[in-house]
């Protein structure tokens, strides 16, 4: 199979406007109109690209950085459609049509049938429980794993019970996702990023997908709310790519603003990626410490031929093994810490530290506990085999009182 990095429009399956549409709601780019506005098609749009308004690259081949002028503003929700504009105003890149059209229906054939026994997690937020708007199941590569999951590693301060080995076609169609995220990690560093290196704190070692969360969205109301993914086993600057089944929904992000800069409009429009059918969204090195993203309920969906009105959605994912909870910090309740980095305070942003999140467990109240964390330029903890010294420090060089 020849894959070829996506920089075209139109293609089977999939219509040319749908992927050349740029829309911006409430008149951001057009001028307004009287009376009520026509009904937008989930996915379909006249208008071109907007790469045209991106500077140049330089003649000299470094790395250029996504558009300086961000054409979202505070409210407003831009629509990106080509793999161009969504690399030049997101940090994500899509490859559409992704797989062979008879593995993609394979996959999921087979996802569909796993379906019924996935779950609704719950969580404590505020004093409530709550239960997600949408469904899902964690895969591991072996049976082994997945016994590991279910007794060491612990999501929102509980441990997971229903953890299942990844299927065949999952498995079969990780070693494409894994050849087409470690090309496009390349790509990302060589155009996008200052003098075309990694990110400080970003793994300079091959992508390797070895975990899987499958969420499954059924019917238009299904959603997940604004969040940045756990890094606690995935580490700093993680990747991850996402792979869409089924129908097409909206994927939003929207920048992560320091309180400082608040009144800066522009950072505070959300971003719509639309994903069809059989696309790869991959999330690269700055999406989780500096974006959120979510899935917004819809208004209309189109029903997909085999899947009816569900979308299905595999993240893979890059567990490090340096980041396995026997290493990792333990709060005062005798429970693995979270990873976070600081999002909002100016002071502190992009640092890592480790927490208690036991209190996102019901009926549970959690501990004061807190530890900057150490990594070094590679994002590897002081345990893990060529450490070459902490590089988590402030912009002082001396920790925070």
């Amino acid at each position: 199979m020849v894959r070829t990095r996506v920089r075209r429009v139109g293609s089977a399956g999939v219509g040319a406007g749908e992927m050349r549409c740029i829309v911006v709601e409430e008149a951001l780019l057009l001028p307004a109109k009287t009376g009520p506005p026509p009904r937008r098609p989930a996915i379909n749009g006249q208008q071109s690209s907007l790469v045209s308004y991106a500077r140049p690259a330089s003649s000299g081949g470094t790395a250029r950085s996504p558009l300086k002028k961000v054409l979202t503003q505070k409210g407003k929700t831009l629509h990106l459609f080509t793999p161009e504009d969504v690399e030049a105003h997101t940090p994500c890149s899509i490859i559409h049509n992704f797989l062979p059209q008879d593995v993609a229906g394979a996959l999921l054939r087979e996802l569909l049938a796993e379906a019924p026994s996935f779950t609704k997690d719950t969580f404590q937020l505020f004093d409530r429980t709550v239960e997600s708007p949408h469904s899902m199941r964690f895969y591991v590569d072996s049976l082994g794993e997945a016994q590991e999951q279910k007794t060491k590693y612990v999501y929102n301060g509980s441990y997971i019970s229903d953890v299942a080995q990844t299927t065949p076609e999952m498995l079969k169609v990780s070693a494409l996702v894994r050849a087409a995220v470690n090309e496009e990690i390349q790509h990302r560093t060589r155009r996008f990023h200052p003098d075309g290196r990694k990110l400080k704190f970003q793994s300079p070692e091959k992508w390797q997908p070895n975990a899987s969360f499958v969420n499954s969205y059924d019917g238009p109301k299904e959603s997940v709310g604004y969040h940045s993914d756990q890094l606690t086993y995935l580490g700093p600057r993680a990747v991850i790519g996402s792979l869409s089944l089924g129908v097409a929904r909206e994927f939003r992000v929207r920048r992560i603003v320091p309180k400082v800069d608040a009144p800066s409009a522009d950072s505070q429009g959300q971003i719509a990626i639309h994903l069809p059918h059989n696309s790869l969204l991959v999330m690269h090195a700055e999406m989780q410490e500096e974006w959120k993203h979510s899935v917004a309920p819809a208004q209309a969906i189109d029903p997909h031929p085999l899947a009816g009105n569900k979308r299905l959605n595999v993240t893979y994912r890059c567990y490090k093994e340096y980041l396995h909870p026997n290493y990792t910090p333990r709060c005062k309740c005798d429970v693995p810490a979270v990873l976070r980095c600081v999002q909002k305070r100016a002071a502190t942003r992009g640092r890592y530290m480790w927490m208690c999140h036991s209190g996102y467990t019901p009926g549970q109240t959690g501990c004061s506990y807190f530890e900057w964390a150490a990594f070094d330029d590679d994002g590897r903890p002081p345990w893990a085999e060529g450490y070459q010294g902490n590089a988590n420090l402030p912009a002082s060089g001396r920790e925070a009182p």
